[in-house]
């Protein structure tokens, strides 16, 4: 059963970058053909789609999202990472990383395997 931890700091400056990354267990990114995504949650709204990197090493990423978001992968940790520039305190919410398999670029809960998620706050 595959398995996704979160990690990364809970608190960032504006303006800095924001990195997380998602630790996989009892599954390789690399099988096909899962993709490997991240979504977030603002406080008192809906999940959003960030965006994702394929089992192939592609990466896709939310149109609003493109120009501030890189996802990246260690295929020899069995990870992947999530680097948002120049935040805001707009970009606080929880964090997640989820295992679709085929690019889902949706929100519904139902479409992934989840980590738990961690709580990340953008400071003024």
């Amino acid at each position: 059963q595959v398995q996704l931890q979160e990690s990364g700091p809970g608190l960032v400056n504006s303006s800095q970058t924001l990195s997380l990354t998602c630790t996989v267990s009892g599954d390789s990114i690399t099988i096909s053909s899962w993709y490997w995504n991240w979504l977030r949650q603002p406080p008192g709204k809906g999940l959003q789609w960030m965006g994702a990197i394929a089992y192939t090493g592609g990466a896709y990423y939310d149109p609003d999202l493109k120009s501030r978001t890189t996802i990246s992968r260690d295929t020899s940790k069995n990870q992947f990472t999530l680097h948002l520039s120049s935040v805001t305190p707009e970009d606080t919410a929880v964090y997640y990383c989820a295992r679709s398999f085929g690019l889902r670029r949706s929100s519904e809960r139902s479409d992934y395997n989840w980590g738990q998620g961690t709580q990340v706050t953008v400071s003024s």
